[in-house]
């Protein structure tokens, strides 16, 4: 009863959506930034419908993957709505789009970039764990054009995704890049034709769905506080303390694993 009240209320969350649609198919959670019209641009109420759908998303223990695109194939994302105010007031408790400071989320999340990525959408494009983009796609901070800065993360994670001099060079000139020079700096983990985006998504999709859960929440939570570490000696020493790194070690899935290749089966994931 509690499962089935639970998902009758999740039901009613995502009807009430206004900028976003959200759709769970079996083990993944889509989200989709539905102001085509302007970009996907996001208003201040989109920032709280995403913080919604990612929370929901985080909380659900049958939801795996995230993956987050944008409405209609012009873009992804090419930041705030400018005509909405006091925007910077007003993000929610896990930041920009309740994604950029959501630093707790283990379970993957992929942006699906079918378009502009500019401002805000590059920032969040930047939160994920993979970026596969459209050949048509193009990624930039022009915040400094209209006499802003990027304040969404995307200053501080693309200096350290692609190294200082080539993220100074993006800032400071508040140019745009493709998606193929996305690719050669590093922050692109795959460029494709617009019509292979949805299925080179779902290739990542199942690869990962393949792989033990408490696996690979370990993984990412292991490289993301590992590169917090002082040193990569630390890093290795405080690995085994890692909450996600524990749950794995003293789960079943790692004794799961093994099982199954000597069996010569597939694992049951539990």
């Amino acid at each position: 009863m509690y499962w089935m009240s639970k998902r009758t209320h999740l039901q009613k969350l995502l009807e009430a959506m206004q900028f976003i649609d959200v759709s769970i198919a079996d083990k993944i959670t889509t989200i989709t930034l539905n102001r085509p019209k302007v970009m996907n641009c996001i208003n201040k109420a989109m920032h709280h419908e995403l913080h919604e759908a990612f929370d929901q998303f985080a909380s659900d223990i049958t939801q795996r993957i995230c993956v987050i695109t944008g409405a209609g194939d012009k873009a992804f994302c090419a930041g705030s709505d400018l005509k909405d105010d006091a925007l910077a007031s007003s993000y929610p408790e896990n930041g920009y789009a309740g994604l950029i400071e959501r630093f707790d989320l283990n379970k993957p999340v992929i942006a699906a970039v079918n378009g502009l990525a500019l401002g805000g959408g590059f920032e969040v494009a930047l939160a994920c764990d993979i970026i596969i983009a459209s050949s048509t796609a193009k990624f930039g901070l022009p915040e400094p054009m209209v006499g802003a800065v990027a304040l969404g993360g995307g200053l501080h994670r693309l200096s350290r995704q692609i190294g200082l001099k080539k993220a100074m060079g993006m800032i400071l000139t508040a140019q745009p890049v493709t998606a193929e020079e996305g690719s050669k700096l590093g922050f692109v983990t795959e460029t494709v034709e617009p019509e292979e985006l949805q299925s080179v998504v779902d290739k990542y999709c199942n690869a990962i769905l393949a792989c033990a859960p408490t696996a690979i929440e370990a993984s990412k939570q292991t490289v993301m506080k590992g590169l917090d570490e002082k040193s990569l000696k630390d890093a290795i020493r405080h690995q085994a303390g890692y909450s996600a790194f524990k749950t794995w070690r003293e789960g079943p899935d790692a004794v799961e694993g093994p099982a199954a290749f000597t069996q010569k089966r597939k694992p049951v994931w539990k």
